[in-house]
């Protein structure tokens, strides 16, 4: 099979032009609720840094833009200000920005209940992300090499914390097997976190001054990751994160099934260029983009897109049929 890595795999999935959508372009509505929280449309800023004061103007930034758009947000790993109270202000700053948003705390799928119930409490959060990365954790050379009792931690935690869980891989994605198992131990959201974004194990590698980086390009496309997600059978939310960065694409995620979509580079990226104002700005024409397609394959509303025929071509559409999965149901709706 042909490589796939290094890209989304987004460009294997077309959505299929409605001449007649039938819509009034003021009876779109982009708005969703996630977690108990109304958004203005299915799209979450992922986690991007904390943990530093000089990062602390970053996630002002962003849970300011998150408030101005009624987007929802995800702070980085608190590990930080768990070791040092002294940082803990440049993660409870989102809250403060966006006291009423939908707002998600963030720490390793290894962490204890008491870390992650502090976490929860720091931020005010509606909810917690747990994060996998052993990629990642195997490229540093001060990595994790134990990744045993994960699974069973995360059962602990989610069913004693008082708020949902949601694990998140961080750029290598998760496979059907992987889903079923999680949903198994109680979990009812992910972020599957396919390559084709941020490649945190290649910057690994780099920063430990490897030339050739052994696992640079390990993990499996968004798209493929999204449909194996999906097909898990297990009704589980899925957030689709890993490389999207157009509206269109955005559509082809929800189209598939994916209940949100989260995006982190490219958010940062117009922060650093445009300033606060540019990124208001970017994220409020991205839900504007999301509209248009909507109206052109024919969707009032994002539930109505997982009716929608969408089309798997090239390389994904290899890639599930050789995993057993039906891509013609998706055509055919």
């Amino acid at each position: 099979m042909p490589e796939v890595l290094g890209q989304s795999g987004f460009a294997d999935l077309r959505l299929v032009h409605n001449a007649l959508p039938e819509l009034n372009w003021d009876q779109l509505d982009t708005s969703c609720s996630f977690m108990g929280k109304q958004l203005s449309a299915p799209l979450m800023i992922n986690a991007l840094t904390g943990g530093h004061a000089e990062v602390r103007v970053i996630n002002r930034e962003l849970a300011r833009a998150a408030a101005a758009t009624g987007i929802g947000m995800a702070v980085g790993s608190q590990r930080a200000a768990l070791e040092d109270p002294m940082v803990r202000d440049t993660f409870t700053i989102a809250r403060e920005e966006n006291p009423r948003g939908l707002l998600l705390a963030n720490l390793s799928a290894f962490c204890t209940l008491e870390e992650a119930l502090a976490a929860v409490d720091m931020v005010e959060a509606d909810g917690i992300q747990l994060y996998l990365n052993v990629s990642q954790e195997l490229t540093m050379r001060e990595g994790e090499a134990n990744f045993s009792g994960c699974l069973a931690n995360i059962k602990q935690l989610v069913h004693n914390l008082p708020v949902p869980v949601l694990v998140k891989e961080i750029g290598c994605g998760m496979a059907l097997e992987t889903v079923a198992a999680l949903a198994k131990a109680g979990v009812r959201y992910l972020d599957i976190g396919g390559y084709g974004g941020t490649n945190f194990t290649a910057i690994e590698g780099k920063r430990a001054g490897e030339i050739n980086i052994p696992l640079e390009k390990w993990g499996l496309p968004t798209a493929i990751s999204l449909l194996e997600a999906l097909n898990a059978g297990m009704g589980i939310s899925i957030v689709a994160s890993g490389g999207l960065r157009t509206a269109e694409e955005a559509v082809k995620a929800l189209t598939a099934g994916a209940t949100l979509v989260a995006m982190a580079g490219p958010l940062l990226r117009v922060l650093m260029q445009e300033g606060p104002e540019g990124l208001v700005v970017y994220i409020t024409e991205f839900i504007t983009n999301l509209r248009r397609v909507m109206m052109l394959v024919g969707a009032q509303k994002p539930v109505e897109l997982s009716q929608k025929p969408l089309v798997i071509t090239g390389l994904v559409a290899e890639w599930l049929e050789r995993r057993g999965i039906d891509i013609n149901r998706y055509a055919r709706r």
